[in-house]
């Protein structure tokens, strides 16, 4: 029971009654006006709507995205025989930011109020809300009955979801530049044979089938169709590297982002995906199979993934991987290399893998490292700082270019770049017949 203004505005009124009955003596007048203030209010209460007929349901996706509005929707029902009207409170997780979580209620018997409202997860792994409240009015408006509901929820939160209906929707309608994908206009002949059709006016002579022209007695090219079945393995290093903050949110989660982007193209285009984790040793391994069922495998397999303050073996790692599969794919290495010696490093300990497979090492570059690398210097701090981030922007550029002499195919982007600039380039492997 919780006393309201009006409730409160009466006890005021008592403090002439209190002036009276202290200069007359009469404390009993004092006495039976608060006690019938306070009996009114209990019956009241008594007489209020019981909120065990509040029936609470929660709804919203199965999985939470990271680091965008995610929307809850709560339905209440009246199962009671009277109207009930107060306030609701919902809870959601302690770290979790919510655009409003308080609304006024207002719901006829047997009907039901809808109240939506948006939470954005800071960190991913499992959490729960915590349950709801509600404050009932009682008549005369003296005191609202306080109730818990339990609607603790378990919830998990995974990488960025969300992005994935975009990018789908986009792809209908032939509009992945609008979040920065391209694909490459080069088509290759290495693809898979889909049917035969009659030639049209700029079409590539390499294409017509001589055979059929001849039967037919007029030209005719064959189609080909982007091969499918092609396996797309990504490898996501946890190590020490990959504890660093870029725009206050770790590097891991930027990758975990684009990974799944990644992953979902790939998907999408019929390609197998696979997935290793590792630091010193491998962590996880989920072998490449396609498939909606094998998305949903990658992100369960990733979405409470954490780095570790530990040196990272990426040549364990592909020793492991080379020892489970064996056939040609598209490694998507997520890692970072600093200087030349890390980069000499990883190409002397991953030189098998190179010969084996198309390998592409992906970096996150630091948006706020690269500014002060080129800001102005008005003072004697800007200078150091200057030259230090110089220095470690040129170390990283020497690491890139001694990646690509090595044989490998090198990505370095900002964050909000990152999943368009894998998926173009996924999308131009696919287009070229690289693999």
């Amino acid at each position: 029971m919780v006393p309201t203004r009006r409730f409160w505005l009466l006890v005021a009124m008592g403090i002439p009654v209190a002036i009276v009955a202290g200069a007359t003596g009469g404390l009993l007048l004092l006495i039976a006006y608060n006690v019938a203030l306070v009996a009114i209010a209990w019956v009241t209460a008594l007489m209020g709507p019981d909120p065990r007929r509040l029936a609470v349901v929660r709804t919203f996706d199965p999985v939470l995205s990271v680091r965008v509005p995610n929307k809850i929707t709560v339905t209440i029902e009246n199962t009671g025989a009277e109207p009930m009207q107060g306030l609701f409170r919902d809870e959601p997780p302690l770290d979790h930011q919510a655009t409003q979580r308080e609304t006024r209620l207002r719901v006829e018997p047997g009907r039901e109020s809808v109240f939506q409202y948006s939470i954005t997860p800071n960190t991913r792994g499992s959490d729960f809300f915590r349950g709801s409240f509600v404050r009932l009015d009682c008549p005369l408006g003296l005191v609202r009955k306080q109730a818990y509901l339990n609607t603790s929820q378990v919830v998990r939160v995974y990488p960025n979801v969300l992005a994935l209906r975009e990018f789908d929707l986009l792809k209908h309608k032939g509009k992945l530049d609008q979040i920065g994908i391209r694909k490459s206009r080069i088509k290759g002949l290495g693809t898979e044979f889909e049917s035969l059709r009659d030639y049209a006016e700029g079409d590539d002579y390499r294409k017509i089938d001589w055979k059929a022209t001849a039967r037919r007695g007029k030209l005719v090219v064959r189609q080909f169709e982007q091969e499918r079945n092609q396996p797309v393995i990504l490898v996501v290093d946890v190590g020490r590297k990959m504890l660093a903050d870029v725009n206050g949110v770790s590097k891991l989660d930027h990758v975990l982002d684009a990974s799944l982007m990644l992953s979902h193209a790939a998907m999408v285009s019929g390609d197998l995906v696979g997935l290793l984790v590792y630091s010193d040793t491998v962590r996880r391994y989920v072998p490449p199979r396609k498939g909606r069922n094998q998305a949903g495998v990658i992100v369960d397999a990733i979405h409470d993934l954490t780095a570790e303050p530990l040196a990272s073996s990426p040549q364990r790692a592909f020793s492991y991987l080379g020892r489970r599969w064996s056939r040609r794919a598209l490694i998507v290495l997520f890692t970072e290399v600093e200087d030349e010696d890390d980069a000499r490093n990883l190409t002397a300990g991953l030189r098998q893998a190179l010969r084996r497979h198309l390998t592409l090492v992906v970096r996150v570059a630091d948006p706020d490292l690269l500014r002060s690398a080129a800001g102005r210097v008005e003072s004697e701090e800007d200078l150091f700082q200057k030259a230090a981030s110089l220095q470690f922007v040129n170390e990283r550029q020497k690491a890139g270019s001694l990646l690509d002499a090595g044989g490998f195919h090198s990505l370095e982007t900002e964050p909000q770049d990152l999943a368009a600039a894998l998926v173009s380039f996924y999308f131009q492997v696919k287009e070229r017949s690289l693999l």
